[in-house]
């Protein structure tokens, strides 16, 4: 059995990025400003600082690779794995101060067709942001191919996509193939497929050479109308969520689709979780308090900001919290999942 897992995080340089990354005690690039921290990455070597690495314990240094390879039942039980056998998600942190590019992932079909693309499937958690601020998520359902070509043309996009005002806790589903982008003024959590795949579909009309954009690829793989949507909700406010309360923990379902599940909790009085063993991994970011890990072979304490991988069979172990602080729970999926 494998105890839980840190890891060393992944710095990104983004051109759009805020500071709110520093509160969470995350690494920084000399003169560069770090717009993502990659949590948990089992990328192909061809993607540069695609591999994490554990963060102390009897694994420290090891890559999800090494862990996945010689200890592939005990890490990852009977979760499905990424297409090439990787983990199946890559967790992180986005931290927005000016708008993302209006962009589209590859779906099933653009992936199946092109090797060197991934389908890639996400969803964001709100974990702070500015008064006002939006994400944009969808074309318009009565937009067609055409008129929306014509719009990108003449630079008025906006125009023909849905946007939601958000606040801490609201959860945004992408399946593969909806264009989006993450607004100003957010700092969020973001689960998905393992891919690095990313078509820029409209860029607010800033025109930089370093930021093309993909159309060719993109119109592969954008989708119109009510193919938008696969039957889970694209939108959960943290205020309307599916919520139930035990033992001290108030949990809020936010996501649940074929690749993962999204659950917030709250603690609300001073907890301990004994876990059992449920064939699939879980990874665990702790917002905001302070969590402790504890299992037969390491311990630690993780703070607002850090994220912890309980792999599929762990050794016996129990985490403990205290009254306000709040996490965010991932759990993989497996044959056995009856989501859709």
């Amino acid at each position: 059995m494998l105890p839980f897992l840190r890891f060393i995080p992944i710095a990104k340089e983004r051109s759009w990025a805020a500071t709110r990354l520093a509160s969470f005690g995350k690494p920084t690039i000399p003169g560069a400003r770090v717009g993502e921290t990659w949590e948990l990455s089992d990328l192909p070597d061809s993607i540069a600082g695609g591999q994490s690495r554990v963060d102390g314990g009897p694994f420290a240094g090891c890559s999800m690779r090494e862990l996945r390879t010689q200890r592939r039942d005990e890490l990852l039980g009977v979760a499905t794995p990424a297409p090439d056998g990787a983990f199946p998600l890559l967790m992180k942190f986005l931290d927005a101060a000016d708008n993302l590019s209006l962009q589209v992932h590859p779906d099933a079909a653009y992936a199946a067709s092109h090797p060197d693309a991934h389908l890639k499937t996400e969803a964001w958690i709100i974990v702070a942001c500015d008064p006002g601020a939006r994400v944009y998520r969808g074309i318009r359902p009565s937009t067609t191919r055409e008129q929306f070509a014509a719009a990108l043309r003449e630079g008025h996009a906006l125009e023909h996509i849905e946007s939601y005002e958000v606040a801490a806790g609201d959860c945004i589903y992408l399946p593969s193939g909806v264009c989006h982008a993450l607004g100003g003024g957010i700092l969020a959590a973001e689960v998905q497929t393992p891919s690095d795949t990313t078509f820029r579909v409209w860029d607010w009309n800033r025109n930089d050479p370093k930021r093309p954009l993909h159309l060719e690829q993109a119109w592969q793989c954008m989708k119109f109308g009510h193919e938008q949507e696969d039957g889970v909700a694209g939108f959960v406010s943290a205020a309307t969520a599916p919520r139930r309360e035990a033992a001290g923990i108030v949990t809020r379902r936010l996501c649940r689709c074929r690749f993962f599940t999204v659950e917030s909790l709250e603690i609300i009085d001073d907890t301990a979780i004994a876990f059992e063993q449920t064939g699939v991994p879980e990874v665990w970011m702790t917002l905001a308090g302070q969590s402790r890990w504890s299992s037969a072979s390491d311990s630690f304490d993780a703070s607002a900001g850090a994220t912890v991988l309980r792999p599929a069979r762990v050794e016996s172990a129990t985490m403990s919290a205290s009254a306000g602080t709040r996490l965010l729970r991932f759990i993989c999926a497996s044959p056995l999942d009856r989501a859709t």
